[in-house]
């Protein structure tokens, strides 16, 4: 294949940790590709007051694919009083260069496969029915529609007269029309029948090519009954084309009961932004947590890789580094699959399994310790010694 050039993020905290584990696993594979730096993250809001600098934006327009680190983000407070002095008071405004790249280029399909390792002893364990454990496999992909819902950034406080006039034409408004503008906040939960039968079109591919049965919508139609009732109403019409996948519709709330009970009954799930966000932190808690969470986030020409977990900042200067690379390494491995390398990916797959069965070299969170200087004292392999392993395995 044509040589690839792979723009590289970073961002914050644990992700300049992680993120050059995963190419040294790329590398490793006999993935050949150049890697181009981009700037993202709160170093640059603070000396910038851009948290994604156009040149970022340029390069992931230019080159198509990128590897993301870890971002850190912080409420409004907090981040106005960390920009830079001469910065204040000029209109900036922090917003999540995740979520900004997403919206600039429509990144509209999230995938978040969960998938238990075995012998990974954070995987989620139940009691059987004759007093004994057992532990399921848990192979769930979470498809989380990525650019609308409470994500879309349409929110207000002291909203506007003209807003409050619009809402007004709500019977709903009379409950909050006597509220001061000044002790209101607003977000709007927006979605669109584009998106939404986007993101199902793109579950139901996924089910059909990797062999998944069913495909279950996680919403909240009862009582979201606009939004949530759309995405019911789409996954209806597109399941007509999929009479080999099984169609099901679970509440949120009743789906973090469920996937504590019989997480194996569930395959591919597809649900709007927030929903997406919990159902999929959900899941990773069963297959051992955000140490290996991966995803994908795809557009139609730019896609962009990352693990899901956050900045974990305190970690960062760590000597030697303690965090678990494992999730960032499966979003490289996802990032293979994207461009057409998917045996490469699997090797990848492989040999993190391998590891973790073999459980020779584990990560602080794989021996449950806290998280501190002291783990690698106790037993727990480094960031870099958990990678070497992982090569060595390939």
């Amino acid at each position: 294949m044509t040589r690839q050039t792979i723009v590289s993020m970073p961002g914050d905290g644990i992700g300049k940790v992680v993120l050059p584990q995963a190419i040294r696993v790329l590398e490793a594979v006999g993935f050949e590709a150049d890697y181009v730096h981009a700037d993202i993250g709160w170093e640059f809001w603070v000396k910038e007051g851009n948290a994604l600098p156009e040149r970022t934006v340029e390069l992931l327009a230019e080159h198509k694919t990128g590897l993301f680190g870890a971002i850190t983000s912080k409420p409004k407070p907090a981040a106005l009083a960390e920009l830079s002095p001469e910065l204040r008071d000029k209109g900036y405004v922090y917003f999540s260069p995740i979520v900004g790249l997403r919206q600039r280029f429509n990144l509209d399909v999230c995938i978040r496969p969960c998938r238990s390792f075995p012998g990974n002893p954070l995987n989620f364990i139940r009691r059987s029915a004759d007093g004994g454990f057992e532990e399921p496999e848990v192979d769930a992909v979470i498809f989380r529609q990525n650019t609308e819902g409470l994500y879309c950034g349409l929110e207000w406080s002291d909203p506007p007269e003209g807003l409050r006039a619009a809402m007004a034409t709500h019977p709903k408004w009379k409950a909050f029309a006597d509220v001061p503008p000044e002790q209101m906040a607003i977000s709007v939960r927006l979605f669109t029948r584009r998106a939404c039968e986007r993101i199902l079109r793109a579950a139901f591919d996924y089910a059909r090519k990797h062999g998944y049965e069913s495909v279950t919508v996680c919403e909240k139609p009862n009582v979201l009954r606009e939004t949530s009732g759309m995405m019911e109403e789409i996954a209806a019409e597109v399941k007509a084309e999929y009479d080999d996948i099984a169609l099901w519709s679970t509440n949120i709330d009743a789906q973090m009961m469920w996937l504590t009970k019989n997480p194996e009954s569930y395959g591919v799930l597809v649900a709007g932004n927030l929903f997406g966000d919990i159902v999929s932190d959900a899941f990773a808690g069963l297959v051992g947590g955000l140490g290996f969470a991966c995803s994908g986030n795809i557009g139609d020409e730019v896609a962009v890789f990352e693990p899901t977990h956050g900045s974990a900042p305190k970690y960062e200067d760590l000597d030697p580094p303690i965090v678990n690379p494992i999730a960032m390494i499966l979003s490289a491995a996802m990032m293979l699959d994207h461009l057409g390398e998917g045996e490469k990916a699997d090797r990848v797959r492989g040999a993190v399994a391998t590891v973790v069965a073999e459980g020779k070299v584990r990560a602080y969170d794989m021996m449950k310790l806290s998280g501190g200087p002291d783990v690698i004292s106790k037993g727990a392999a480094s960031t870099v010694e958990l990678t070497d392993a992982i090569i060595a395995a390939l």
